[in-house]
């Protein structure tokens, strides 16, 4: 079983990690975000690669933002080009029934 904290790189030769969470030791609510460099057999290790993880809770509404183009397809921030527009969606966002988000706040974090 392996044990994440914060800010410490579990290294393995495996590619795959189960992240384990129960009741007693779960992951954060909201977003939680895992980064991933790869090293090959010379040494050269890789530029990270970052993936963000939703907790949702059981009584509060879940803020769940995404990048998405002009037809609406979600996409990677990575697809965005220096001086191009996008659009950020928080449709995926939500909370318990019968409650229903009815304020969403945009902030640009400098």
């Amino acid at each position: 079983m392996v044990k994440f904290v914060a800010n410490t790189p579990v290294v393995q030769p495996d590619a795959q990690v189960k992240v384990d969470a129960s009741a007693t030791a779960p992951l954060p609510l909201g977003a939680n975000r895992f980064q991933l460099i790869v090293v090959d057999d010379a040494g050269n290790e890789s530029e990270p690669a970052f993936i963000d993880i939703i907790v949702r809770d059981k009584e509060k509404p879940t803020a769940v933002l995404q990048l998405v183009n002009a037809d609406g397809r979600v996409i990677s921030p990575a697809e965005v080009a220096f001086g191009q527009s996008f659009t950020l969606s928080a449709a995926k966002s939500s909370d318990v029934a019968p409650g229903k988000v009815v304020e969403f706040r945009f902030t640009l974090i400098a």
